[in-house]
């Protein structure tokens, strides 16, 4: 029964996608803790703009989400072949290992030193290891928990609104029900994770959350546009992998309903 398993494509397509969202799920969250200048990733100067009355606004945005709009399509993918509780099943897995992760990093810094490695770095520019350690991975708590909930209720809501557009489409248009879920659902995300880790958490005025939300969402709209083509090429790939048939049927059963020969 085993080798069947493992020999049966559509479940090896399954294991392998699972396992690239939650390794992609984890190294953004690791990555996170760093910000960068978007316009200066390009020559440009950094933007000085005013939205709902903060001013000296620009495209800083944290590395983490250079890596979130590739979830966002595997979702899509994953929708698409395999239905919503496949989706919901491996947003909890993706969220149940980032929290593990953290309970891990957690401890790891709680452990005391080694006296040795607290200086071993001070040629290198880092005076002291643990609290470099420490400020890597000890990302605040608020910022954890917002990041874990934005995720799995942006992850239900992108799932919704992919079935509610394929429901109407049909097969025809994937951009539209690829795009428009993801379009939605980011800027849930983008809401969702201030308001917990930033407004709850660190008491930010409702202007600057929703001035730096709206900052970050326009990053993701622009990706998800870009990224839309991605879809076509991932399905290609993936019906010459599986082939044409097995492919449609699965589809249909992705839909909830089985196909009439």
């Amino acid at each position: 029964m085993i080798h069947r398993i493992l020999k049966d494509k559509p479940t090896i397509l399954f294991i392998s996608i699972t396992a690239f969202f939650a390794a992609n799920a984890l190294i953004a969250e690791c990555i996170g803790g760093k910000i960068f200048s978007l316009e200066k990733v390009f020559g440009l100067t950094p933007s000085n703009f005013t939205i709902f009355g903060q001013s000296g606004l620009s495209f800083n945005l944290t590395c983490g989400v250079l890596l979130w709009p590739l979830e966002f399509i595997i979702t899509d993918i994953v929708n698409e072949y395999y239905g919503p509780k496949a989706v919901r099943r491996i947003s909890f897995i993706a969220v149940s290992l980032i929290a593990y992760a953290f309970i891990m990093f957690y401890m790891a810094i709680k452990i005391p030193p080694a006296d040795f490695w607290v200086g071993s770095k001070v040629d290198g520019g880092v005076p002291n290891m643990q609290l470099a350690f420490g400020g890597i991975f000890g990302q605040g708590m608020w910022i954890i928990l917002g990041s874990l909930v934005a995720f799995l209720v942006s992850q239900i809501v992108d799932v919704t609104v992919f079935h509610k557009i394929k429901k109407i489409t049909g097969e025809k248009w994937v951009w539209l029900r690829a795009t428009g879920s993801t379009v939605v659902s980011q800027l849930v995300d983008s809401f969702v994770v201030l308001f917990i880790a930033f407004k709850i958490g660190n008491g930010w005025s409702w202007q600057l959350v929703l001035a730096i939300c709206l900052v970050n969402y326009t990053y993701k709209f622009i990706m998800a546009v870009i990224l839309t083509p991605l879809i076509y090429v991932l399905e290609n790939l993936i019906e010459n992998y599986l082939g044409h048939e097995t492919a449609r049927e699965m589809k249909m059963a992705a839909m909830g309903r089985s196909e009439e020969v």
